[in-house]
């Protein structure tokens, strides 16, 4: 064999390698991959205590709620656009993957209100406390930094790069509802998932991700960074695009032995008896899903949820928020229904009732356990609500209203959502929704 042909030899094998890898890796990004997401207060997120009650627990949940409302979309600056409060007080849900080559095993906020994937990274100039050991892409071979005159960097809104240096090192610059901010290099990264569903995890090569050299604010040093899911181009969602058709879904378990699950491609495929499904409308905020809530109907009396602008999605589905949150002309005849439906003598001890928290109900009778039929009405889809999904469970004996007022932003919190099978498709710009445990996905 001349030395040619042993080259060409060598050069075929290794680019069948190659276009053989890719064309497993396409496929097993179309069939799709699930990842268990790890509830804040669940005893395995490294955020858990175990000395706190379940009462506790809960009252930290409905402060985050009003927290992340709160930091939603500014009033004092519409040109500012935030990301949803991520940090340690606001943060619902996490994930663990790896980030690399050789692997690093990061644990990392989930949150569809958020666009960035990030993980700190060494050197850092000023990072905050994390138990686990900081990144460092010097020691990783398929990292990559972008330059300021990449495709991807154009992606970067905020991207601090000026159009006469366009050899620099692409920067980003991210802030946070609750005051918390992450800058430093964007880059292209091999990030792997843990499928815990198959053998072998699902590898995903050059996402976008921003390697954070300066992060600071309400971080917890039991987590690496954050994984956005937002409606935006640089999302983890968008990014995977196409070659998991552009979709993901989760499913958020009221069992503690059934984990919640976050998944993509044909996984994320929501379908089956008693599914609906909505149309995905522009809202306030560009990075967040919105629908348009119609209504609800409780004990055969329709409540009408009317917001200003008629042509705008009118909420936000939300994964960092345990409460509903609507408008207080309609949380009040909400209210007044079910209270006059159930007759029970609520909670009015201050010392007894959750701060922040209007309508709950102390040793409750079986009457509690037997709530009016409650539909939910969006566009197009009727969905039908348990008690696990209107009152939340505050202690052995302790059941209060898992809706509260908001102002001007809504949001349709997890408690409404657990048991349901909720997919998001970007390219068809629908969500859908199925009742469903966890497990039986």
């Amino acid at each position: 064999m001349s030395p040619y042909q042993y080259v060409f030899v060598v050069l075929s094998i290794t680019l069948s390698t190659i276009f053989n890898s890719n064309m497993y890796l396409t496929k097993a990004l179309n069939d799709g991959f699930s990842v268990e997401l790890i509830g804040r207060d669940s005893p395995k997120s490294p955020f858990y205590n175990s000395s706190e009650t379940q009462f506790e627990r809960m009252t930290n949940a409905i402060h985050r709620s009003f927290e992340r409302i709160k930091h939603f979309y500014p009033e004092d600056n519409a040109d500012r656009v935030l990301q949803s409060p991520i940090s340690n007080i606001n943060g619902e849900f996490l994930m663990k993957f790896s980030i690399g080559t050789p692997k690093v095993d990061v644990m990392a906020i989930v949150s569809t209100g958020s666009d960035l994937v990030w993980v700190q990274c060494q050197p850092c100039t000023k990072c905050f406390k994390q138990t686990d050991p900081i990144f460092d892409p010097s020691k990783s071979k398929t990292y990559k930094v972008a330059s300021c005159s990449s495709r991807v960097c154009g992606l970067i809104k905020k991207n601090g790069c000026k159009r006469s240096a366009m050899s620099l090192k692409c920067k980003y610059e991210v802030s946070y509802g609750e005051g918390s901010a992450s800058s430093g290099d964007i880059a292209e990264e091999t990030l792997t998932f843990d499928t815990n569903v198959r053998n072998s995890p699902t590898r995903v090569d050059k996402i976008i991700i921003g390697c954070g050299r300066k992060n600071e604010g309400h971080f917890s040093p039991q987590s690496t960074g954050v994984v956005g899911l937002g409606n935006s181009d640089i999302s983890l969602a968008s990014q995977l695009g196409g070659s998991t058709h552009h979709k993901f879904s989760y499913c958020l378990s009221l069992k503690t032995n059934i984990p919640s699950l976050l998944s993509f491609g044909e996984k994320a495929t929501v379908s089956g008896p008693g599914t609906v499904s909505t149309p995905l409308i522009s809202g306030r905020s560009p990075i967040h899903y919105y629908i348009n809530l119609k209504g609800m109907t409780v004990a055969g009396k329709r409540i009408n949820f009317v917001t200003p602008d008629s042509n705008a999605g009118n909420i936000a589905i939300d994964s960092g928020s345990t409460l509903t949150l609507v408008p207080a002309d309609f949380y009040a005849k909400l209210e007044s229904i079910i209270v006059e439906h159930l007759r029970l003598p609520r909670v009015t001890d201050k010392n007894e009732l959750p701060a922040l928290v209007k309508l709950c109900y102390k040793n409750p009778p079986p009457a509690l356990f037997k709530l009016p039929p409650i539909t939910v009405h969006f566009d197009g889809a009727d969905i039908q609500l348990d008690l696990h999904h209107i009152f939340i469970k505050f202690a052995n004996n302790l059941f209060c209203f898992a809706f509260n007022v908001a102002k001007n932003d809504f949001l349709y919190g997890i408690a409404i959502q657990y048991n349901f099978h909720v997919g998001i498709d970007r390219q068809k710009k629908v969500v859908s929704f199925r009742p469903t445990e966890c497990n039986k996905l």
